[in-house]
């Protein structure tokens, strides 16, 4: 495998994608979706009525994963059951218009197709409803198709989507992770028995999947405490690596050598989270397939995951969206009030609401970090204004700044929460924030009311 990272820029990664041959196995699935609104509860129960003006179905599990490989521009074939009925026949058309390999679908006429039906309000799920069977199902069939997989180009990557409805029995995970040969095989497990997926690369929990397989509560967890549980699994399945999706915390790596990595999640607006799982292990498997070390495939993962979310339903993310959202990310902050201004125009006219906090920050520490942090909190961007070294002379004596504005401006950008840092000459910020016009004002809580500048303009 390669390193865990390297120089080389991710947009390299996404653009060699076409070079991926995934194979995805798991449970398939349904995803059906009733759209309507909701104006009274009705007088029969005290339930809401909905008002349906919408229906729709998606691929889910583990064709999902399959369709967001497709999406993402590799080849990939998919191995799951389906039953002889209509969501199985819909389901395979979803698959045939993916451009998904959907040959090694068996069909089983003893199983329902997978089935959930999602009942949407306004901006909100109201309802799920689930058509399973959890049996495990026939192997042979499994095996035969594996047979004819292993017959076939080599995969560069393998990812096993498990969400304990019956086909990756014990067997018949252990000969796909056999049949991978050199491929690192990522599994998506179910359950709390992680021997099952011995010989794996890598396995990809969210939290409640780690929690379980852990056998303790971690949700609120520092992250060296997830660190030290994770190293604590690994060598059950002998596995190189666990990779933990942590929601809005972004993404841990942690692998059995080497330091383990949090790739943080931007701040985004979460719509639907359904299939974003599926997002980061496709992701996950077409970045090392084409030699993205594990932790640049997290940063890549973590990005497609970020735009999934903001979508209705499992959205597969594109290559080029990818490489859109990346060039977004990648493009310097602004560092002066003209640049500003013309990022703070696309910024208003998307409804973002501005934040600004200002300082001299000769020092940066962690008080600074948990100031902006929670300014970040306040709003959709982060405008931080900073005092030029003549203004801190000015305002700490002729021995300060101990760090030039040059530095202090570069460590300002680098944070994750700053989506903006500029040097104001004067003594006071009082002319960028009337320049800005920021929806929210942020100072320390040392600070009087009557003592904060600019209060009178935001106000």
């Amino acid at each position: 495998m390669p390193s865990p990272s390297s120089p080389t820029p991710l947009t390299d990664f996404v653009a060699r994608f076409s070079e991926a041959r995934v194979w995805v196995a798991g449970d398939v699935m349904l995803d059906e979706y009733v759209v309507g609104s909701v104006e009274r509860i009705s007088p029969e129960a005290p339930v809401q009525v909905v008002s349906g003006t919408d229906s729709f179905s998606l691929m889910g599990g583990a064709a999902n994963v399959a369709g967001s490989v497709a999406a993402l521009g590799a080849s990939v074939s998919l191995l799951g059951v389906v039953g002889t009925d209509p969501a199985g026949e819909q389901l395979v058309r979803h698959c045939e218009e993916a451009g998904i390999d959907s040959g090694l679908l068996i069909r089983d006429e003893h199983r329902p197709t997978t089935k959930k039906t999602r009942v949407l309000g306004p901006r909100q799920q109201l309802l799920r409803l689930d058509w399973e069977s959890t049996q495990a199902s026939r192997e042979e069939p499994a095996r035969a198709a594996i047979a004819r997989l292993a017959e076939g180009p080599p995969p560069t990557a393998v990812i096993l989507s498990d969400y304990g409805k019956g086909v990756l029995t014990p067997r018949v995970t252990r000969e796909l992770i056999a049949a991978a040969g050199p491929a690192p095989v990522l599994v998506d497990p179910f359950g709390r028995d992680i021997s099952r997926y011995r010989g794996a690369f890598a396995i990809k929990p969210n939290l409640k999947e780690f929690e379980a397989l852990c056998g303790r509560d971690l949700h609120d967890a520092p992250v060296e405490e997830l660190i030290e549980a994770a190293r604590g699994l690994l060598p059950a399945a002998d596995l190189e690596a666990i990779v933990v999706t942590l929601g809005e915390r972004g993404i841990l790596v942690v692998p059995s050598d080497g330091e383990a990595k949090l790739v943080a999640a931007r701040r985004r607006e979460v719509y639907d989270v359904t299939g974003a799982g599926d997002t980061v292990i496709a992701t996950l498997a077409v970045s090392l397939s084409v030699g993205a070390g594990l932790v640049d495939a997290a940063r890549l993962a973590n990005c497609a995951a970020e735009m999934a979310v903001a979508e209705v339903g499992a959205a597969a993310v594109r290559a080029k969206d990818l490489l859109i959202a990346l060039g977004r990310r990648q493009a310097p902050k602004p560092q002066s009030v003209s640049e500003l201004e013309l990022r703070l125009e696309g910024w208003r006219r998307k409804g973002k609401r501005i934040v600004f906090t200002n300082g001299c920050f000769d020092l940066l520490h962690a008080g600074h970090v948990w100031l902006l942090n929670r300014a970040a909190e306040l709003g959709d961007v982060l405008i931080v204004g900073l005092n030029s070294d003549a203004s801190v002379r000015r305002l700490k004596g002729a021995g300060r700044p101990l760090v030039p504005a040059s530095n202090r401006l570069a460590m300002l950008a680098a944070l994750q929460c700053v989506d903006a840092a500029v040097l104001f000459e004067e003594d006071t910020p009082l002319d960028i924030i009337e320049r800005i016009q920021p929806d929210v004002l942020v100072k320390g809580q040392d600070y009087a009311l009557d003592q904060v500048v600019g209060r009178e303009q935001v106000e």
